[in-house]
């Protein structure tokens, strides 16, 4: 069975983020994720998350001005001295959480620019190899260009191709459902063939982005093709509840409180 961990940015809006660990723990999640943890203290996080006894599956490097539209800086020549200060901010929270895996997001930028190509493949390997001595994954994760229009990285193939030819064993794909079934459809095949290289995986329902319910993809066939492909790694909850987020688990209750 997946372990599922609920995303505390998205979900547990109800209550500031900070008790969002106890919601989650209470609605019978035993591990989450979030974007970003950056304005609580490392501390603060890490002890939320060890008292309620979560596991931390994944966050975000920092990904520059949010506010102001930035989606990270690993595509951005520019912008490389900025990548390098991320990496320093999010190590005292990887090592107060146990984290074990980083999402390093590419932002806004032309693939096929020479010089964003260039500066995203040395920013990849560059963050790698920075964290591989901590233990720590990092991850690339495409991106569909209707949610994030512009995004640098919106194409599962060439996430392929460039973990394949960096050959980085701490380098993995983050395979986030929804955005593959809008950029490329054929989920199944598409987890069967990058299943190799995946060290996360992120669901919500499509098109909505709301609760993995119903819509276009059949969610139980999935999370069984999961065990079926051996699949040991989180799934993220990274949707958009309708409503209160506890009114919308009844697709987690079958699997709340399992043995993996």
């Amino acid at each position: 069975m997946p372990r599922f961990a609920a995303n505390l940015t998205m979900m547990f809006n109800e209550v500031p983020f900070l008790d969002r660990f106890e919601a989650a723990a209470n609605a019978g999640f035993t591990a989450v994720e979030f974007l970003f943890p950056y304005e609580h203290a490392a501390k603060d996080v890490g002890e939320r998350l060890h008292h309620f006894g979560l596991t931390q599956a994944l966050f975000n490097l920092p990904p520059g001005n949010w506010a102001a539209g930035e989606k990270g800086y690993a595509a951005l020549p520019e912008r490389f001295d900025d990548l390098r200060e991320s990496l320093q901010t999010a190590l005292p929270y990887a090592l107060a959480t146990g984290v074990k895996r980083l999402h390093l997001m590419a932002g806004i930028a032309d693939r096929a620019d020479p010089q964003a190509l260039a500066a995203f493949r040395k920013s990849v390997a560059f963050a790698a190899e920075f964290f591989a001595p901590h233990g720590l994954d990092v991850v690339i994760e495409p991106i569909n260009p209707r949610n994030v229009p512009g995004y640098f990285l919106n194409d599962f193939g060439f996430a392929r191709d460039l973990i394949e030819d960096l050959e980085i064993p701490n380098l993995k794909l983050q395979f986030d459902i929804y955005h593959c079934q809008i950029i490329h459809g054929d989920v199944t095949m598409h987890l069967r063939e990058m299943m190799p290289i995946t060290g996360h995986i992120q669901i919500a329902s499509i098109p909505s982005r709301h609760e993995p319910d119903g819509e276009e993809l059949n969610y139980p066939y999935l999370f069984d093709e999961l065990d079926r492909l051996g699949y040991g790694g989180f799934v993220g909850c990274e949707y958009n509840p309708r409503g209160k987020t506890t009114d919308g688990l009844g697709w987690f209750s079958r699997y709340a409180g399992e043995k993996p």
